[in-house]
């Protein structure tokens, strides 16, 4: 076997559940072969980087061996190197912030007088961050105060 398709690789190392979800994820531009984006029939070679970014985390993967069947999950280590960074590893641990506002069963649609009493709650709540990751985050985004 010299080269598989980008889509059916993906599908065979477990980084997508389907074949359909590998497809749509090359069609949508979160597929990235050596650097490159790619088409869902794009061949993979051994040595390839690949790049698949899945909600929030950008995961990164070398190509060891070539596979066009699904493999167990102990079996992938023998196809692909996982060369993720921690610090994108670390972005599936972060806490997420929700907010629910409880509004009675049947009240229907908000009011408008509704919606400004939400706006107004919503306005209120405060996001403290620490002066050092605020720091790093204007330096990172280039919001520094001149």
């Amino acid at each position: 076997m010299d080269e598989v398709r980008i889509d059916k690789y993906l599908w065979s190392i477990r980084v997508y559940k389907t074949r359909s979800e590998a497809t749509d994820a090359c069609k949508g531009g979160k597929i990235r072969v050596n650097g490159a984006d790619t088409k869902p029939s794009k061949p993979v070679k051994v040595g390839d980087t690949i790049v698949a970014r899945k909600g929030a985390v950008t995961y990164t993967y070398k190509v060891l061996q070539l596979i066009d069947k699904r493999q167990g999950a102990k079996l992938v280590s023998q196809y692909a190197e996982n060369l993720t960074p921690e610090e994108e590893i670390a972005k599936l641990r972060a806490p997420v912030e929700t907010f629910f506002l409880k509004r009675d069963r049947g009240a229907g649609r908000p009011t408008k007088k509704d919606r400004r009493q939400m706006e107004e709650l919503w306005g209120n709540l405060s996001f403290d961050v620490p002066d050092d990751i605020a720091e790093q985050f204007a330096t990172d985004f280039g919001m520094d105060e001149d």
